[in-house]
């Protein structure tokens, strides 16, 4: 089977506790989207951690919930790398001079490049045009998530994880939506790093998630 990561997007420190400890049993990663979180402390969360952390505080433009000053939001980031965290996750579309600061001074924590399209999923040669510039920037881990319009758009999106490989970049590449269920399913299967998968259906961090339950469920069935 994949590797499976669970994002948190509990909004009291509480509850996201209560989730890390829950997601501990059955994660291989556990993603904190501290956009979601009022009155975080990142140093508490990480006396929590038995499973590799991803930090992401996203912003509202790309399906988060962050709507604050940038050099603040990544300076979330940046207390994160000060922590040791094993990867955090910054957007593509970030001011360039914070993103390349952000991986400049990423000392042991690594860097996951991030991608939204949450109305299409661009042709094929447009997604590996948009992979070779995320390359270009250093980055540790490039993540393209578009939206699947068409069940084809599964087959582009997938078509990139190979392609990534070539280029020895590792990858995270799957479409959201409905339709794009099947990319979530099988992209580790071609190469991808992790998929994502919530604790239950009521805590979703993107559309068309499946819960953690439903896809090892189906990756039994396909052993």
């Amino acid at each position: 089977m994949g590797k499976l990561c669970i994002p948190i997007v509990e909004k009291t420190m509480e509850k996201t506790l209560i989730a890390i400890k829950e997601a501990n049993r059955l994660a291989d990663l556990i993603e904190l989207r501290v956009d979601y979180l009022r009155g975080v402390k990142l140093g508490l969360l990480f006396e929590n951690r038995q499973k590799p952390f991803i930090v992401t505080n996203r912003k509202k433009e790309e399906g988060g919930r962050y709507r604050g000053e940038e050099r603040k939001r990544l300076g979330v980031l940046q207390e994160a790398i000060d922590l040791e965290a094993d990867y955090v996750d910054v957007e593509f579309a970030t001011e360039r001079s914070l993103l390349q600061g952000l991986i400049k001074n990423r000392r042991s924590t690594r860097v996951i490049l991030s991608f939204h399209d949450f109305r299409k999923t661009p042709p094929r040669k447009e997604l590996q045009r948009l992979l070779g510039q995320m390359i270009r920037l250093g980055t540790d881990v490039v993540k393209i998530v578009p939206f699947a319009r068409s069940w084809e758009d599964n087959l582009n999106i997938l078509s990139l994880i190979p392609f990534a490989k070539e280029r020895k970049q590792k990858i995270v590449a799957f479409c959201m939506g409905e339709k794009g269920k099947i990319s979530r399913i099988f992209s580790p299967f071609l190469g991808a790093v992790w998929t994502y998968a919530s604790l239950k259906s009521s805590r979703t961090s993107a559309p068309g998630q499946l819960t953690v339950r439903e896809l090892t469920d189906i990756w039994k069935k396909m052993r």
